[in-house]
């Protein structure tokens, strides 16, 4: 392959932050390119739309429907955050088998853990190989602004060294989970990251690329505990973020999505109750969330319920809502943007970010 293609997947980039925050590299890429808004897979987590992006399919074929699992065959609950939970074909393993050169930096080691099967080389900030830390120096604490310049500025390093034909570069949401985009830490972070992209492209001036978002973000006020509302009516049930992971700084585990399983499977009766609770958007059998959102029905729960733009689910008597939380799961932060820059885009139509993927499979590795 003549080219390499960059991807950069920029946790939590809902538009209002390139709306809001100065970014003249990345907007010298839109202006050479382009740049629209799309749509994000829901649930709108991090887990779900990389693997959407990386396989170009849905979940209901990648069968990665949340962060966290509930599997009812046998009562077990899993972090889904390693490649044995993906069942589709990754761009990376397309690319080794066509003898093409393939590299993955994230901030985060779940998604260097997840997504890497195929990778050429695979490199996380949080367990970076000696040689990368020694030439870019220790990366910054993940709950940290600085830690995605890093991510950027270690593939540039690494570029710098070896040729790669795909290039995948993920960050983490920690600064938009923190910050809004009128607030100063805001522009700074995406100072960083836009500066760290202009020296990447730099680096590799031929190449094409693509940047998106795995979700956007919104300012949550009120957690709801369906659980209680529907132990209120006799049903009993128990939920299960689909925002669950390990970095529970950025998130307290609240987010706008949730899916519950029912202990007496009167699913029509919660459904009553819940779509008629203050602060619930829309609740949906298994049968319809699956058919409406493309998700692998045996992984999501009886019930999934979505929030109004300002709600979080969670139980008050495990987590205390911060103060100040910013938050995703829900269509609320469905919106995404998508800016493109190189050659072979004309007359390729991207409408949701799993497109990059598509474009990969459909234009790069054939």
């Amino acid at each position: 392959m003549d080219q390499t293609t960059i991807i950069v997947m920029v946790d939590g980039l809902d538009p209002e932050y390139l709306e809001s925050c100065p970014t003249p590299r990345l907007r010298e890429l839109a202006d050479a390119g382009f740049m629209l808004e799309a749509k994000a897979m829901m649930p709108t987590v991090t887990n779900v739309n990389n693997v959407s992006l990386i396989t170009a399919s849905y979940p209901q074929e990648h069968g990665i429907t949340s962060n966290y699992w509930l599997d009812q065959a046998d009562a077990s609950e899993h972090y889904m955050e390693s490649a044995e939970y993906v069942e589709s074909q990754t761009m990376f393993q397309r690319a080794q088998a066509l003898g093409a050169r393939s590299l993955l930096v994230t901030s985060k080691d779940k998604l260097r853990r997840l997504l890497s099967s195929g990778t050429t080389l695979n490199v996380s900030s949080e367990q970076p190989p000696d040689w990368v830390a020694s030439g870019v120096g220790e990366p910054p604490p993940i709950y940290s602004i600085e830690v995605n310049q890093w991510v950027i500025k270690a593939a540039n390093y690494i570029l710098e060294r070896e040729r790669f034909d795909l290039v995948y570069l993920t960050t983490t949401d920690y600064a938009m989970h923190t910050f809004s985009p009128e607030h100063p830490e805001s522009a700074r972070h995406l100072s960083l990251l836009d500066e760290a992209i202009g020296k990447l492209m730099e680096t590799v001036p031929d190449a094409r690329i693509m940047i998106t978002a795995d979700h956007g973000m919104s300012a949550k006020s009120e957690m709801i505990n369906l659980e209680s509302v529907l132990a209120d009516k006799g049903i009993r049930s128990q939920a299960v973020p689909i925002i669950k992971d390990r970095y529970t700084v950025h998130h307290s585990n609240l987010g706008g999505c949730i899916y519950l399983y029912l202990e007496d499977g009167d699913t029509a009766s919660a459904l009553d109750v819940l779509n008629n609770t203050d602060g619930v958007d829309r609740a949906y059998s298994r049968a319809e969330a699956a058919e409406k959102f493309r998700l692998m029905p045996q992984r999501i729960g009886d019930i999934m319920a979505l929030g109004s733009e300002r709600v979080v689910f969670g139980n008050p008597a495990e987590v205390t809502m911060p103060e100040s939380l910013r938050s995703h799961g829900s269509l609320h932060e469905e919106r995404v943007p998508i800016i493109g820059c190189g050659a072979g885009f004309e007359g390729f139509e991207f409408r949701e970010n799993r497109d990059l993927g598509r474009y990969v499979f459909e234009r790069v590795l054939v």
